[in-house]
C-alpha cells in the first residue's frame, strides 16, 4: 500500500512539474451557488423566488432533512448540523431549538444573499472546526460605484399551499457611500401531497428585513454595517409533535476593510458581530395532547474575526483569527391536566456558555499555471461552562463527578493538490479534523427525538470527535462538454451517537426509552457525486448529476440519512430573453437503512418539473417573469431525508415576478 501511494504521488508531481510555466493562479476547491435576487445571473434561474433551501438542494454535496414545509436542515456529505459549520458572511450563528427546527439557513432570505459557498470536509474549516464541511452564505452588497438609485419589487404565488410572496428592495451607491435594503414576506397555508392529500400543520408565515450600508473613509479604507431581522410565526411541523409560535432572529455586524499599500498584503478585514435568536415551540393547536408543554429557547452569540490575505512570490496566503461567545438556554414547562398538580419545569439546555478562539492559516502554492498545492491548518480553544446551578445539578444525577466547566483544544490540517491543463483536471487531498460535542450532545437533558422515539441525554465526558479524510476529483472541460467526478472518504474516530440505556426511564409519555450520547470506536462515510453538462447547440444545454453516500459504524451497521443513488437530469432552452427547462429528478430505493435510528425502507421515485421565463426590457426598467409546474404527475412520494416518511408536496404551479427600475 505504501509503495502504491509513493508511486501515485511521484507520478502526479512529475507529470505536473514537467509542464511549461505561464502565469500563476489559485485553484479553489469549492462550489458556489448563485442565490440572490439581485445578481444578473439570477435572472436565468427557473424559479427566482425559491426559498434558500430549494437553491441549496441543487448542490451535489448538500441535502436537507425535512420536518415540514419550512426550515429544512442542511446536511453535507451525509452529515447533519453537529458535524458541519454554517455561517452568514463568516459570522457564527447557533439555533435556539433543541429539535433543530431553526437551522441558520432559516433566518435569511434569497433577497439578502448573492451566493452560497459550499466546502467539503476540512476544506470548510476556515470558519471553524468541522467534519463534514461548511456553507458560507454571502450577503449581497453594492460596493462603491456611481450606479445611483435602484429599486426592485418582487411578487410570487404558489397554488399548492397558496403561498403568497411579496418583497421589495431599495439600493443606492456612489463613490463614497452605498446602502442596500430589502424586505420579503411569505405566507403559506397547509400544503397537499400527491393525490390531493392535505398535510395538516404545514403552514408558515415569515417576515425578513435586511439592510447593509458602507462608507469609504479613504481610497483604501472603508467600513460597513449590516443588520438582518427575521421573524417567523405560526410555523407548523407535521412530522413533529410540536409546532412553533415564534422563531425570531436579529443578526448584526460592523466590518472594517483595509487595503494596505504593501506588495505582500492585499487585504485586511475585521468584523465584529452579534446575533440573538428566540425560538418558542408550542403544541396548543394540536389535538389530543397528553400533557401541554411550552419549550422556549434562546441563543445569543458575540464574535469577531480578523483576516489577512496576501501574496509572496508563488504563495497566496490567508490568516484568520476568529472568536465567539455563545449562550444557549432551553426550557420545558409541563402543564398537568389536573389543575391541582404542580407545574413541572426543567432546563433542556442548562444555560451553556461556549467560548471559542482559533487561528486558521492557509497557503496556496502555485508551481506553475497548471498545478497548485494548498495547505491549511486550524487550531482552536473551546470551553463549555454550565451557568445554571439547577441545570448542573440535574445532569449530576447521571454524572456525579461532572464539573461546570470543560475545556479542550481542536485541531485540523488539510492538504490538496490540483492540476488543470487543456481542459483536463484532477485533484487529491487528505485531511484531519476534530470537533467538540454540540450543546445537545454534551448537555442535553431529556430531548425527545420523534424520529426514533427516544429521549436523549447528553454526556459532558465525551472526547473530541476526530476524522481522517481522503478526497479526489477528476474532470474534463472541452468545447461543449463539462464533467466532474468527486469522492470523499471519512474515517471518524469516537463517533458521537445515542445508545439506549435501559437503566434510565424516559420522561416523554409513550417514548421507547432513553438514549445517552456515547462515542463509538469509529464510523466511516463515503460520499460520491458525478456532474455532467453538454451544450447541444447555442441555446440548448443538457445537464445531469448522480449522488451516492454510504455510511457504516464500527459493526457495519448503517448510519442515518445516507443518500441512495440520487439523480437529476435537465434540458434547458435559453434563446435570448426566453428561458425554459425540463427537469427529471429522483432516487433509487433506500436499501442501506437502519431501523435502530428510526429509518425504514423508502421506495424509489421520479418526478418531473418544468419552468419557463421571459425578460421584458423597458426604457431604464425590466420585468422578469417566471412560471412553472413542480411534480407534474402529482406523485405521492417520500425520501430518505423526510422525517418519519413525511410526504413531499404534490403538483404545484408557481409564478414569480421581479420588476427592477
Amino acid at each position: 500500500m505504501k509503495k502504491l501511494v509513493v508511486f501515485f504521488l511521484s507520478f502526479f508531481f512529475y507529470f505536473s512539474f514537467s509542464q511549461e510555466v505561464d502565469s500563476l493562479k489559485t485553484k479553489e476547491l469549492k462550489e458556489v451557488l448563485v442565490v440572490g435576487t439581485k445578481a444578473p445571473l439570477h435572472e436565468k434561474q427557473g424559479k427566482t423566488l425559491a426559498t434558500l433551501d430549494e437553491f441549496l438542494q441543487k448542490s451535489t454535496k448538500v441535502d436537507l432533512i425535512k420536518r415540514g414545509a419550512y426550515a429544512w436542515e442542511p446536511i453535507i456529505n451525509g452529515m447533519a448540523s453537529e458535524r458541519t459549520v454554517i455561517t452568514i458572511d463568516g459570522m457564527r450563528i447557533f439555533g435556539a431549538c433543541t429539535d433543530k427546527m431553526d437551522p441558520v439557513t432559516s433566518y435569511v432570505e434569497v433577497s439578502n444573499l448573492s451566493e452560497a459557498t459550499i466546502s467539503s470536509g476540512q476544506q470548510g474549516s476556515y470558519h471553524g472546526n468541522t467534519i463534514g464541511g461548511s456553507i458560507d452564505l454571502k450577503r449581497s452588497q453594492r460596493q462603491f460605484t456611481n450606479a445611483g438609485w435602484e429599486f426592485f419589487v418582487n411578487s410570487g404565488y404558489e397554488t399548492n399551499n397558496r403561498q403568497k410572496i411579496i418583497g421589495s428592495a431599495i439600493n443606492y451607491a456612489d463613490s463614497l457611500f452605498y446602502v442596500d435594503t430589502d424586505v420579503m414576506y411569505r405566507d403559506a397555508e397547509n400544503y397537499k401531497a400527491g393525490n390531493d392529500k392535505e398535510i395538516h400543520f404545514s403552514q408558515f408565515r415569515k417576515l425578513n428585513l435586511s439592510a447593509t450600508s458602507g462608507y469609504r473613509l479613504s481610497p483604501n479604507k472603508n467600513i460597513e454595517a449590516s443588520v438582518i431581522f427575521d421573524r417567523a410565526t405560526d410555523v407548523g411541523y407535521p412530522a413533529l409533535p410540536m409546532d412553533v409560535s415564534l422563531a425570531e432572529a436579529l443578526i448584526t455586524s460592523v466590518k472594517f476593510n483595509y487595503k494596505p499599500n504593501l506588495e505582500q498584503i492585499e487585504n485586511w478585514e475585521i468584523k465584529l458581530y452579534f446575533n440573538t435568536i428566540t425560538h418558542t415551540m408550542d403544541d396548543t393547536k394540536r389535538p389530543d395532547v397528553p400533557i401541554h408543554m411550552d419549550m422556549p429557547g434562546w441563543s445569543d452569540t458575540y464574535g469577531f474575526y480578523s483576516k489577512i490575505n496576501g501574496k509572496y512570490n508563488k504563495h497566496s496566503f490567508l490568516a484568520n483569527w476568529s472568536s465567539f461567545y455563545n449562550r444557549s438556554v432551553a426550557e420545558m414547562t409541563m402543564y398537568p391536566s389536573n389543575p391541582d398538580e404542580n407545574l413541572m419545569f426543567m432546563y433542556t439546555w442548562p444555560d451553556v456558555r461556549t467560548l471559542y478562539s482559533g487561528i486558521y492559516l492557509e497557503d496556496n502554492y502555485g508551481f506553475n499555471c497548471h498545478t497548485n498545492l494548498k495547505i491549511s491548518a486550524n487550531l482552536g480553544f473551546h470551553n463549555n461552562n454550565v451557568a445554571s446551578d439547577f441545570g448542573l445539578q440535574s445532569l449530576q444525577i447521571f454524572y456525579p463527578d461532572m464539573e461546570a466547566s470543560n475545556s479542550r483544544f481542536l485541531k485540523s490540517i488539510a492538504t490538496n493538490y490540483s492540476y488543470d491543463k487543456n481542459g483536463f483536471s484532477y485533484g487529491v487531498g487528505m485531511g484531519y479534523g476534530e470537533r467538540a460535542p454540540s450543546v445537545s450532545e454534551g448537555y442535553g437533558f431529556y430531548l425527545y427525538n420523534s424520529f426514533d422515539g427516544f429521549d436523549y441525554i447528553g454526556n459532558p465526558n465525551l472526547k473530541n470527535e476526530k476524522s481522517l479524510e481522503g478526497n479526489a476529483t477528476i474532470g474534463y472541460k472541452k468545447s461543449q462538454w463539462q464533467t466532474k467526478l468527486s469522492a470523499s472518504y471519512f474515517h471518524i474516530y469516537d463517533y458521537i451517537i445515542g445508545i439506549p440505556d435501559v437503566s434510565v426511564a424516559p420522561m416523554t409519555i409513550g417514548a421507547n426509552g432513553i438514549k445517552v450520547y456515547t462515542a463509538l470506536e469509529y464510523a466511516t462515510i463515503l460520499s460520491t457525486d458525478f456532474a455532467v453538462s453538454y451544450q447541444l447547440a447555442d441555446d440548448w444545454i443538457w445537464k445531469g448529476q448522480l449522488v451516492y453516500n454510504l455510511g457504516k459504524d464500527n459493526e457495519s451497521n448503517g448510519l442515518p440519512f445516507m443518500s441512495p443513488v440520487n439523480f437529476m437530469t435537465s434540458l434547458g432552452f435559453r434563446p435570448g430573453k426566453f428561458t425554459s427547462e425540463i427537469i427529471l429528478k429522483g432516487n433509487a430505493t433506500q436499501t442501506e437503512y437502519n431501523a435502530f435510528y428510526g429509518e425504514d425502507k423508502t421506495p424509489n421515485y421520479a418526478i418531473l418539473n418544468a419552468n419557463f421565463g421571459y425578460k421584458f426590457n423597458f426604457d431604464k426598467a425590466k420585468l422578469v417573469l417566471n412560471t412553472g409546474v413542480e411534480n407534474v404527475s402529482d406523485s405521492n412520494y417520500t425520501t430518505y431525508t423526510d422525517w418519519k416518511n413525511l410526504p413531499r408536496m404534490g403538483r404545484n404551479i408557481f409564478i414569480n415576478l421581479m420588476f427592477q427600475f
